[in-house]
């Protein structure tokens, strides 16, 4: 199994994975924004060598994947932008990578490679994500302290909510003699206490002032912004182009943008964790 899938055929569309998602993890971390041409660039690169091999090989299939696999990946890109877990330029990355992966011709084996693929990268994007957060509180302490006691004073209801809920829970458990069910209750009580932890790291690490010629498309207001009587407002879709213009032409004043953490290394980390099962754990797959 695992030569059809790590074979000669393929190991040009790994490379062009591999390096495409580390240019833009590098785009990512040094600007907070990923350039759409190198997104989209991957697109037609990787279905002009799907049609090469196609001509040497005669099998339209190789072909056939790649499309397929893009139109899947472009309803996730879809689902995951529109319910907002990604932001623009993430969900691009993950909707070209659809002309990668499907790395089969059998579209069992690449439906796994897809699950596999997805559950990695967010499995590890989770890890990573709270590792940058705590990051975050560590060199910014004195200003999340004061903003997690300011955000706990807003949202300690909810705090208080989950708790009587969690004792009935566990209160309930017991009755039904199902303890296991106490850890569902545990889950429960740590949500507030992480949407409150996450709220403040926001708050007090991720949104900056800078200049307005400073600002890029794409970039959130952390509000809305009033210039030469126009309002621009904060939205999840950024700062659009005739915005920006707007912006950098008649704004005087700093402005204040939320910056988001850079996720693409999480794509990194599923790309290669799946090579890796791939590679260790062929019979799985």
């Amino acid at each position: 199994m695992v030569s059809e899938i790590l074979n000669p055929e393929n190991w040009f569309l790994i490379l062009l994975g591999l390096i495409w998602i580390i240019v833009a993890v590098l785009q990512d971390l040094r600007r907070r924004e990923i350039d759409n041409l190198w997104n989209f660039s991957l697109i037609p690169i990787a279905l002009a060598y799907r049609l090469g091999v196609f001509i040497f090989n005669g099998n339209y299939w190789f072909v056939l994947n790649g499309l397929i696999g893009l139109a899947i990946f472009f309803i996730l890109h879809n689902l995951f932008y529109y319910s907002r877990l990604f932001a623009g330029g993430d969900a691009k990355l993950l909707m070209t990578l659809g002309v990668i992966l499907p790395l089969s011709y059998n579209w069992m084996l690449n439906f796994k490679i897809f699950g596999v693929f997805i559950l990695l990268f967010l499995l590890g994007g989770s890890v990573y994500s709270l590792i940058w957060a705590f990051c975050l509180m560590i060199m910014n302490w004195k200003n999340f302290k004061k903003e997690f006691l300011k955000q706990w004073k807003i949202y300690q209801k909810m705090f208080l909510f989950a708790l009587v809920f969690v004792v009935l829970w566990v209160v309930f458990a017991f009755i039904i003699n199902q303890t296991i069910f106490i850890l569902i209750g545990l889950i429960v009580l740590l949500f507030p206490i992480l949407f409150v932890f996450s709220k403040s790291i926001e708050e007090s690490s991720m949104v900056k002032r800078i200049n307005p010629d400073k600002v890029t498309e794409g970039d959130w207001l952390y509000e809305d912004v009033l210039v030469g009587g126009k309002k621009i407002k904060s939205n999840w879709e950024g700062v659009s182009a005739k915005e920006l213009e707007i912006i950098q032409k008649k704004c005087k004043k700093k402005i204040l943008i939320k910056y988001g953490i850079p996720f693409t290394p999480s794509f990194l980390f599923g790309f290669v964790g799946l090579l890796f099962l791939i590679w260790r754990y062929w019979w799985w797959f």
